[in-house]
């Protein structure tokens, strides 16, 4: 059966890499003024020669996103089922290797989180967990989603990778989106990121998005961690494999997500850095090589960055997150993944888009709401 894996072999990390020093202004310019882009283009877009453009992109960036998406952000929240993990990560606050308080949270403490999240207006959220199977496998996510269907209008899951069937089952229960990321596609450094675990297993994580297509999810999200390898590669990798999750999974709508690497518990320093122009860059390329593609912003990025951004693309974002399980009321000092930037409230974050001339939107319009 066909997959990522058949395309993503035809590429080479320093072929790539080799492109992207190559690319001059003039084939910016081209790539800026074409109607119809393609991955070239995307790449283009990225290189370092693009951040001489980066100005007019922004422009473009914030026409295209009104055109296809109005004037508005749609807010979510995400709700840490679990910190349990047996992974080895060497960027994570959750790695087995960090001995520190570990939590689950019961059914009554997933509904207490629930109905904080329900007082912020939250009606799309995230849940998220540690990779434990045992402890924290596809019957514990359908229990969750069963108990928190009736009071959320939509449920993504941000879990360890799973097999089509459990992905079937939970949609059928209810999943919305699925997000999967896979932190790096430098297949020769990712076993150093990974030591242990199942994680480690570079391809079946790459194979996940197929798998999460192949389920019938209603969309999926994509993303590297910026920080761990040269973040303008990495991106050209998850574009391709976006494309080609497009072309293949039609059905299914695509997000991404530019998570950069953030303090937590016994992690690495970021090996490599990278600027908000930086970030600003890349948001901007993938807009204007995508119009249809959602542009999600988490707490990760500082107040600063978040304000700029609502009018630069952006379309979804969370607000007043929490990233430890029990944060948000039962357990406020468990062991986090890691450390907001953003650490406003959802209030807060609703007014300042408000004040940018944007609509923050709280509801899924195709469901119904029930509230507690």
């Amino acid at each position: 059966m066909k997959s990522f894996k058949d395309v993503f072999e035809n590429y080479q990390w320093d072929e790539v890499k080799n492109k992207l020093e190559k690319v001059s202004l003039a084939d910016v310019r081209y790539s800026l003024q074409k109607k119809n882009k393609t991955l070239d283009d995307f790449l283009n877009l990225l290189s370092p020669a693009a951040s001489q453009e980066l100005e007019l992109m922004a422009g473009m960036t914030q026409m295209l996103t009104q055109k296809r998406f109005g004037k508005t952000i749609q807010l979510y929240a995400p709700l840490y089922l679990s910190n349990e993990c047996q992974n080895i990560c060497t960027y994570c606050g959750f790695s087995l290797d960090n001995h520190l308080k570990r939590k689950t949270l019961s059914d009554t403490e997933l509904m207490i989180e629930a109905s904080v999240l329900k007082s912020m207006g939250v009606n799309h959220v995230l849940l998220v967990s540690g990779e434990a199977n045992k402890i924290v496998g596809v019957p514990y996510f359908q229990n969750a989603v069963r108990k928190l269907k009736p009071h959320f209008s939509n449920i993504s899951i941000e879990v360890q990778p799973l097999l089509e069937e459990e992905y079937k089952l939970l949609h059928e229960e209810g999943v919305h989106s699925v997000l999967v990321y896979q932190e790096t596609y430098h297949q020769d450094v990712y076993r150093e990121y990974h030591p242990k675990g199942k994680k480690s297993n570079f391809h079946f994580r790459l194979e996940t998005p197929d798998r999460v297509g192949r389920a019938g999810i209603h969309k999926i999200g994509l993303g590297v961690l910026l920080g761990l390898e040269d973040w303008r590669v990495d991106s050209f990798f998850n574009a391709l494999h976006i494309d080609y999750l497009q072309k293949q999974y039609w059905k299914s709508k695509f997000s991404v997500s530019f998570p950069r690497l953030r303090p937590a518990e016994g992690i690495i320093e970021p090996n490599f850095i990278m600027e908000d122009k930086d970030l600003l860059q890349l948001i901007c390329a993938y807009r204007i090589w995508n119009e249809d593609l959602e542009i999600s912003i988490s707490t990760r990025e500082n107040e600063v960055f978040r304000n700029n951004i609502v009018s630069l693309g952006a379309t979804a974002m969370s607000a007043g997150s929490k990233t430890n399980p029990g944060g948000y009321a039962v357990d406020k000092e468990s062991l986090e993944q890691f450390e907001t930037s953003d650490e406003r409230s959802m209030d807060e974050i609703k007014i300042m888009i408000k004040k940018a001339g944007y609509d923050p939107v709280m509801k899924d319009w195709d469901s119904v709401y029930n509230g507690f």
